[in-house]
């Protein structure tokens, strides 16, 4: 695990190193997941749901979204799936 600077706090960077740090050390994806993609996310939740966000990023190879209704989530995930199934065919 990284360690804090010397004389000085831990920067965003030295987070980003970390989480490199502990993805590669995961021998496959269940590992991935259970180490670093569910505690991240639980997390990311906690703090998230505690002030009442409703967050939505975007990136080039990823979304990531939360909304207000804890009960959209396995509809949203229905909605990615029938996505992805329909590309395959």
């Amino acid at each position: 695990m990284s360690r804090k600077p010397r004389g000085g706090a831990r920067t965003d960077k030295d987070l980003t190193r970390e989480l490199i740090e502990r993805m590669d050390a995961c021998p496959d994806a269940d590992a991935l997941n259970a180490r670093v993609l569910v505690p991240f996310m639980t997390a990311l939740e906690d703090v998230c749901g505690a002030r009442g966000y409703v967050l939505n990023v975007y990136g080039e190879t990823a979304n990531l979204v939360f909304t207000g209704d804890p009960g959209d989530a396995d509809q949203i995930y229905r909605l990615v799936e029938a996505y992805l199934d329909a590309k395959e065919d």
